[in-house]
């Protein structure tokens, strides 16, 4: 499957997408001639390779002349505008898509009804060209699914025709609700709000991390020489499918290994409460025969990257082990809720967990069901069979 992944790690804006797309390969002749198809002027496209902190990628400005009229188009000339082009239908739909997330955004904040947002208060004509632009080159690249990284949004404070507004601008913070975002990367503003919007209508999931085989990577040059790379990284790749599926969540995570043939067999118990405790994802032990056929145990854990250090710790500290090995592996796991039965003994939580949308598997809370057991004087097999009786 061909995917498009975003790596925000400086934030994007327009220009940085176009910017990034023609580096991915789209021509910069297609994009200005499919732009030609919708009736504005007074404009010129220009890209150039440029360099930031020694990431060479292309700039693209969109350099204006003269036409004051379009600084009063209201969203709903945009609209009009658009649907009379001779764009392709796909190109059309995400650029109103595009536009319609910025126009509602810019509504809430100031009080106007969507269709009167003017065109001052959602970009200039360059936004124009940046957001049909955007759905251009998106259309000609022809991937399946667009992703994208978490969105660096920066700090500090932004000037606008509405004055001296904090970072992200309040239009970019409500187009981003629902994303995962970070800041303070660099003291501006590194997502504008065309940025955003786009992000916000192509972008089919958002994932901290993500497996695929990347095949051409773009790099859009940003306008500030910011401490990091002002730049916008855009990759073109292959994923499989079932790498795809919306109910198995990926999630990177470390292993830790030991094996052990010298320790006193009762502190393994406090051993994994401890590792518990230092926030391990999982702990577990495996019996395992060693060298000279010496009984022994495997002590495995699964944490992220915040504790590993701490679940080292523990394993220095709390057995007998001289050495570790640790390795980056791959989590999968099914969505997962939780709900609530009742029965005749009282209520219990249930743990589902769904594949391809469906419910597959169904898990009473053990604890939950062993303090009600306790409680009513019955077994345990008596309250789980409870959960299933249809006489409840």
């Amino acid at each position: 499957m061909k995917i498009l992944y975003y790596d925000c790690f400086s934030g994007i804006s327009g220009d940085m997408n176009l910017g990034a797309m023609i580096d991915l390969g789209v021509p910069l002749s297609y994009l200005i001639d499919e732009m030609k198809k919708v009736d504005i002027h007074s404009y010129e496209i220009a890209a150039q390779r440029h360099q930031r902190r020694g990431i060479t990628g292309t700039r693209v400005e969109v350099v204006l002349h003269d036409n004051p009229a379009l600084e009063h188009r209201a969203y709903k000339d945009i609209v009009k505008l658009i649907g009379e082009s001779s764009l392709s239908g796909r190109v059309k739909e995400n650029s109103l898509k595009i536009f319609e997330k910025l126009a509602r955004a810019e509504a809430k904040i100031h009080g106007h009804d969507m269709d009167d947002v003017h065109f001052h208060e959602i970009g200039s004509l360059d936004s124009l060209v940046d957001i049909v632009g955007a759905a251009i080159c998106l259309d000609y690249l022809k991937v399946d699914r667009v992703f994208s990284s978490p969105v660096e949004v920066g700090g500090g404070f932004v000037k606008c025709s509405h004055g001296i507004l904090p970072v992200p601008a309040p239009a970019a913070a409500e187009i981003l609700k629902g994303i995962p975002v970070k800041s303070g990367s660099v003291p501006f503003e590194t997502t504008t709000p065309t940025g955003a919007a786009i992000l916000a209508a192509t972008v089919d999931s958002f994932m901290e991390n993500i497996h695929f085989i990347p095949e051409k990577i773009g790099y859009g040059i940003g306008q500030r020489d910011t401490e990091i790379p002002n730049v916008l990284r855009v990759y073109l790749g292959q994923m499989e499918e079932a790498a795809l599926d919306g109910d198995v969540e990926m999630q990177e995570a470390w292993l830790v290994e030991c094996n052990i043939d010298d320790m006193n067999p009762e502190l393994y118990g406090s051993v994994l409460d401890a590792l518990f405790e230092k926030g391990a994802y999982d702990a577990f032990l495996m019996p395992v025969i060693m060298k000279k056929s010496r009984p022994a145990v495997t002590v495995s854990i699964l944490c992220d990257a915040e504790h590993l250090k701490g679940i080292e710790e523990i394993l220095w500290l709390q057995t007998t082990t001289l050495g570790l090995r640790t390795s980056r592996v791959m989590k999968k796991m099914l969505r997962r809720d939780v709900t609530v039965r009742t029965t005749k003994y009282g209520d219990i939580s249930v743990k589902n967990a769904y594949f391809r949308g469906r419910r597959i598997k169904s898990k009473p809370e053990y604890e939950e069901c062993l303090k009600l057991a306790r409680e009513k004087g019955v077994s345990l097999k008596e309250i789980y069979e409870s959960l299933f009786s249809e006489d409840v």
